[in-house]
């Protein structure tokens, strides 16, 4: 998939097998249109544990940085409906990152995603992103993926929203690379395995955190429209 916009909120949370049901009804009639109506979001995704895991890994597109600091997106952020305050409190270990896009390559959407969080040893930045560059711009042509990225997070200097109080705050992650693909066996050889091994080499701090995620929903703001 080609990431839509220059800016994204990547986030990843485990939710009890005892509350999935109810988050997932929630989060795909309520959540994503209410985002998705904001002004500057594109398209947001929601990713299930490919091994039947708690986890989930949610991406947000934005047209711009600027969208994260928004009027409209902070009003959301501090006003959480009923439904959201009720859930928000079973979003467990909680990690969310708003980022800029850096690098997009590929096209389409594949059915799983494979993020890797990294971390730069300090004074490897320039280096380690030339690495990742030069290795993410041929990986959408390889049979079994479609698209791989780099996000970098940059947070916007604001205060605790109530969102984030309800969940108790949140974790951040560094650097992301997103590889997505059609074949979740390639995806996991290219990433955990090539992909990992070089970064580390090149300056990430240690062994990225990596799990693969298969497709639950997506919705784009033009899905709304008609």
């Amino acid at each position: 998939m080609t990431l839509l916009g220059s800016a994204a909120v990547a986030m990843w949370w485990d939710i009890s097998p005892a509350t999935k049901a109810e988050f997932e009804n929630w989060h795909s009639h309520e959540h994503f249109p209410e985002r998705m109506r904001i002004p500057g979001f594109r398209r947001g995704s929601r990713w299930a544990d490919l091994a039947g895991g708690e986890g989930f890994f949610v991406l947000y597109e934005l047209d711009s940085h600027d969208i994260l600091a928004s009027p409209a997106y902070l009003a959301r952020l501090n006003d959480p409906t009923p439904w959201s305050t009720q859930m928000m409190p079973h979003h467990r270990n909680m990690v969310r990152s708003q980022c800029r896009i850096s690098e997009s390559f590929g096209g389409g959407i594949g059915q799983y995603m494979l993020p890797l969080r990294v971390s730069p040893v300090p004074g490897k930045e320039e280096a380690l992103h030339r690495e990742i560059r030069s290795r993410l711009a041929a990986l959408p042509e390889i049979p079994g993926l479609t698209g791989a990225h780099l996000l970098k997070t940059e947070t916007p200097k604001l205060v605790e929203t109530t969102e984030q109080r309800i969940r108790g705050g949140d974790a951040v992650a560094d650097w992301i690379v997103l590889l997505s693909g059609y074949d979740a066996d390639v995806l996991d050889q290219i990433g955990r395995e090539a992909l990992a091994a070089a970064l580390v080499a090149a300056g990430a701090r240690e062994a990225p955190q990596a799990a693969t995620y298969r497709l639950s929903y997506s919705l784009a703001a033009t899905d709304l429209a008609a």
